[in-house]
């Protein structure tokens, strides 16, 4: 690497100081004026474009609408459902006062006292509160049914420990609410958007994640069951990647929500909601990235192709860009990003550096001799391999290579992954192992206190009860009690 970008701290040294440094080193993001919240770059930001277009074709294909509803709840709503206040009382972000006034001495503001709000609005945390009171003044009959919205917006929850893209202030994200006539379908609308995200996760990001259902402790505030994809990072953490719930009556009687069925008589509607974040981003680094940089998934990369000439003078630069030109335009055609640089001001090796740091899979490098040749250097981020290839024929082979890539780095992630699921029986050989990482199929007995004393003891909590292990009865290690199933138990983030 350019020596300007080799300070990267190693992942064996310090794996949270790697990931911080990766952040602000690939361009992504970086720490705001406002403590807690972070600043998405246009790199970063292009990242989470992508992602947003692939989630919202994915939405629209199993008929969901995006609306948007209001960054302000009035404080009285989120008393409404006793779960869901309590769930985020302790993160809610409060206006009083609706005006300001100069100071005295005229060189600053002030809150005008005057101004104060007769009710307090709350800075959205989530927005079942203000969506399932909209939606009493949509829903009248069954004909209203399924009424099904998402909404691509920002939340604040007042987080104390942060860390860019997996646990900030106020984050990026899309919320979908939908309301049915039965609990069969809102139950099946719920398991159907999990299995959106997972699609999403291991088609697009190319990390594999567990699907499962939470236990009651980790459930969303307010909801009866909690779906979730839980992905592991390289260090052995879970990270839970997508929510979905099924909230059933709770939000309905909260709010009034009823219809008139087919027989004419009232009934209270069915309710989900589901969520994805720009956590997914922390996602991408921590799953497939290596201590040159980032490596980036090419179907989510936002440039899949670099390019870039090494030429003495300008008729050299001019005879190599006119070679590569028809090269970039059929690419293009493909729906193939890609970028030509082309720049004066930064030397090859810099910027061979700077591209791999920012994880753009596929480098293709001409010079003097390679245009007099009619060769081109190949390089592909996710392995570093690279090869001299001829001009003729590079097209179809960049294509292809770019499916290779997307394909590796999942290969890749899901061995990790699969060798890193232990089966357990023994409490003291899991509270060592577990230090180390990795996601624990452990029995449990269902009970809160098993739970609570795994976390207090470890430091790890139950991430599911996952659908992909076939479930047999046993004996939970920690209280020695009967057990119906096997959970999935790991540190996380």
């Amino acid at each position: 690497m350019a020596k300007e970008l080799k300070d990267l701290t190693k992942r064996a040294e310090n794996y949270s100081q790697w990931y911080n440094d990766l952040v602000v080193k690939a361009d992504l993001a970086e720490q705001s004026a406002v403590r807690g919240c972070m600043v998405i770059k246009p790199y970063g930001y292009a990242v989470w474009e992508k992602m947003q277009q692939q989630l919202d074709k994915m939405f629209k294909e199993t008929g969901v609408q995006n609306a948007y509803f209001p960054l302000l709840i009035p404080k009285s709503f989120l008393s409404r459902e006793a779960e869901h206040v309590k769930g985020f009382a302790k993160e809610c972000a409060v206006v009083t006062h609706y005006r300001l006034k100069a100071s005295e001495d005229g060189n600053s503001v002030e809150v005008d006292p005057a101004a104060k709000l007769e009710e307090e609005l709350i800075i959205r945390p989530t927005s079942e509160t203000i969506i399932w009171n909209t939606y009493k003044n949509w829903i009248h009959s069954w004909r209203d049914l399924p009424l099904m919205c998402n909404q691509w917006c920002n939340v604040m929850r007042w987080e104390m420990r942060t860390r860019p893209f997996l646990r900030t202030a106020e984050f990026l994200w899309q919320e979908g609410h939908t309301a049915h006539a039965t609990r069969e379908e809102a139950e099946e609308e719920a398991r159907r958007m999990l299995k959106v995200y997972a699609e999403f996760a291991e088609k697009w990001m190319a990390v594999p994640v567990l699907q499962g259902v939470k236990s009651e402790t980790e459930r969303f505030a307010g909801a009866l069951d909690t779906y979730t994809i839980e992905a592991m990072m390289q260090d052995g953490k879970a990270l839970q990647s997508g929510t979905s719930h099924f909230l059933g009556q709770n939000f309905a009687k909260s709010f009034d929500v009823t219809y008139l069925n087919k027989e004419n008589k009232p009934e209270y509607v069915w309710a989900t909601s589901w969520g994805v974040s720009t956590r997914l981003i922390g996602a991408l680094i921590m799953t497939h990235s290596d201590d040159n940089g980032l490596v980036l998934p090419p179907r989510l990369a936002p440039i899949q192709v670099v390019i870039i000439p090494i030429s003495k003078g300008g008729e050299q630069l001019e005879a190599i860009t006119n070679k590569l030109s028809p090269i970039i335009s059929q690419l293009r055609d493909m729906g193939i990003s890609v970028k030509y640089d082309d720049t004066d001001n930064k030397r090859p090796g810099f910027k061979f550096a700077d591209y791999e740091l920012k994880g753009v899979p596929v480098r293709l490098v001409m010079g003097a001799r390679d245009l007099e040749e009619g060769t081109i250097e190949v390089m592909r981020r996710d392995t570093l391999e690279k090869e001299t290839r001829t001009v003729d024929g590079i097209v179809e082979y960049v294509s292809k290579l770019l499916e290779d890539i997307q394909d590796n780095i999942f290969e890749k992630a899901r061995k990790y992954r699969d060798d890193h699921v232990y089966v357990c029986e023994d409490y003291e050989e899991f509270k060592q192992k577990v230090k180390n990482g990795g996601f624990f199929l452990c029995h449990w007995d269902g009970t809160e206190e098993t739970e609570a004393q795994i976390k207090e003891e470890t430091q790890a909590t139950i991430r599911c009860v996952p659908f992909a292990y076939e479930q047999t009865p046993g004996v939970d290690m920690v209280s020695g009690k009967p057990a119906k199933y096997r959970v999935i138990i790991a540190r996380s983030y």
